[in-house]
């Protein structure tokens, strides 16, 4: 088996794994899944499922990633990143329909894996994954507002601007009780590990806030309250039932879903990898996340990825090999086990302090600010994604996104191709990347093509090299710095070839490798210009152009 594809916990096995990173490795994991209890329940709420639904995401999620992923201190779970598919998929089609596209997009990103796109999601543009990301947390802020000041709408609007609109008509119903305990628990999230490093300020403030509310009967909603008590035991797994309707209605957020957490999951190994001068392996990453969000959605979990902040938490805190996202599912699953029945008295409003903190993390806002002041293309995809994502949705977001991306990647890939004619009359001995003298006979054209020969570059290069204003008899197409010539490229040349042998002048390609020459073969070129035109060195060819003279 190719080492890509071999899980990094079974590499580390077989190396051997000291009992001190071990002892390590356990006590970052406890952390770990104290810090990711209130996350995930806080996820699962805000994406209008039940709260147990992100614990028992945090766990089947957090167990899969550890032990098949490619990273050795990835920490799975649901992410705020999923909050806005989420919520969208459960209000059209229920939680049925979560199921099922989360299933779906598990198998696409196993496909992901199996096709060794890791690397290829790497280079999505960041402005792009700036946008979404602001735009998401822009939203997730959004979507805490009725709790954190205890406006108790019930039934608040999907829509971002219908949101406010009703925000602003319901202000005067503040609860003073319930801003006073959201802003406490951001202070202490903030603030609290200034103090304490090993112990989370969202934990403390979860037990405050908890503990304050049932001493003095505060007036507050509860999770008790919004959604009844917390089961303390995982469901048995269950297959929903499929059929072609239902997978051609969710195709679309289940590809969201695949894209969105391939993303995420490999930029947080990517972060995680430069915390331990460590290296991911990309694919076997996604074939875990894959599977991963497979066996969460038969448990009744959410999506899942790659959680960025937790698996910050778990460096920082010794955290060295997949052991410790193993013990933070472990950690997860006792408490959830041992202690649901008291999580139902957790306030809305605390989880909405831990959101909006949670929100504020995910913005970006320096990165953001940055990128307005840089260049103009990319300035239009942060944009464009931003305001796409709060507006309308995040799938459409990240479709025009990345096709904006790919036309703005192609203008400027065309742009950089550069095209050079030299020819007896201004031939001045400068040519490109050397000082090499050529001596170009009287009736001959040499062109020099620097850059790829793409569909983008294809037209440019056709319409350059066929409206010259002179009539020479041999034109030589020198090659030699073109790393990549598609099928347009392909049928550019054959059209250029074509059309000077209407003129009855002889076209002479140079620089042609002999792996180039193959594809030369392949793409049917030799249909349209004699064998021994197409030439390797520079001199060969223009002793060619000379006979054809």
């Amino acid at each position: 088996m190719r080492k890509e594809f071999i899980p990094k916990l079974f590499s580390l096995i077989k190396q051997g794994i000291s009992r001190e990173t071990i002892r390590k490795d356990i006590l970052s994991g406890l952390i770990v899944g104290i810090v990711a209890l209130p996350l995930a329940i806080a996820f699962a709420i805000a994406s209008g499922v039940s709260p147990e639904k992100g614990i028992v995401t945090a766990i089947i999620a957090g167990i899969v990633i550890s032990t098949f992923g490619g990273s050795r201190v990835q920490i799975g779970g649901p992410t705020g990143a999923f909050i806005v598919i989420v919520y969208g998929i459960v209000q059209e089609y229920g939680t049925d329909g979560l199921t099922i596209a989360t299933l779906m997009a598990g198998f696409i990103i196993i496909g992901f894996g199996l096709a060794q796109l890791g690397n290829l999601l790497k280079y999505i543009p960041y402005s792009l994954i700036v946008g979404f990301t602001s735009g998401i947390a822009l939203i997730i802020f959004s979507s805490q507002v009725n709790d954190f000041f205890g406006l108790h709408i019930t039934d608040v609007p999907a829509d971002f601007i219908e949101k406010w609109a009703v925000y602003f008509q319901n202000f005067h119903h503040v609860n003073w009780y319930a801003v006073s305990i959201a802003m406490g628990t951001i202070l202490i999230s903030l603030h609290f590990q200034k103090m304490v490093k090993t112990i989370p300020g969202s934990i403390i403030a979860i037990v405050l806030s908890t503990v304050v509310v049932i001493l003095f009967d505060i007036p507050v909603d509860t999770i008790e309250s919004n959604f009844g008590t917390i089961p303390n035991k995982l469901g048995a797994p269950h297959f929903p039932s499929l059929n072609f309707e239902t997978i051609k209605a969710l195709i679309q957020p289940a590809f969201a879903i695949a894209i969105l957490g391939s993303i995420e999951s490999l930029l947080s190994a990517v972060v995680s990898d430069s915390m331990i001068g460590g290296k991911h392996r990309s694919n076997m990453e996604l074939i875990a996340q894959g599977a991963a969000n497979i066996m969460s959605s038969l448990f009744g979990g959410i999506p899942a990825t790659g959680a960025i902040a937790r698996t910050a938490t778990n460096v920082k805190n010794g955290g060295r090999t997949p052991i410790a996202g193993i013990i933070h599912a472990i950690a997860l699953l006792a408490i959830m086990l041992l202690f649901a029945p008291y999580a139902k008295l957790i306030p809305m409003s605390c989880l909405a302090g831990i959101l909006v903190v949670v929100a504020y993390h995910m913005s970006e806002w320096k990165q953001f600010k940055s990128i307005l002041k840089g260049n103009r293309m990319d300035i239009i995809i942060l944009l464009t994604t931003f305001f796409l994502t709060i507006i309308f949705d995040l799938v459409i977001a990240i479709e025009i996104g990345i096709v904006l991306s790919s036309f703005m990647f192609m203008k400027r890939m065309s742009q950089a191709v550069n095209i050079e004619n030299f020819s007896a009359e201004n031939n001045h001995k400068e040519h490109l990347f050397d000082e090499e003298q050529l001596d170009i006979p009287k009736g001959v054209i040499l062109y020099e093509i620097n850059g790829p020969l793409f569909f983008g570059a294809a037209r440019q290069f056709q319409e350059t090299i066929t409206n010259t204003h002179v009539q020479p008899k041999v034109i030589i197409i020198r090659m030699r710095y073109v790393p990549l010539i598609d099928a347009t490229g392909y049928q550019s040349i054959k059209e250029i070839i074509k059309t000077y042998n209407k003129r009855n002048i002889k076209v002479i390609i140079s620089g042609v490798s002999e792996s180039l020459r193959k594809d030369f073969e392949k793409n049917e070129v030799f249909l349209t210009i004699d064998k021994q035109h197409v030439v390797k060195e520079i001199h060969t060819a223009i002793e060619r152009a000379r006979e054809n003279l």
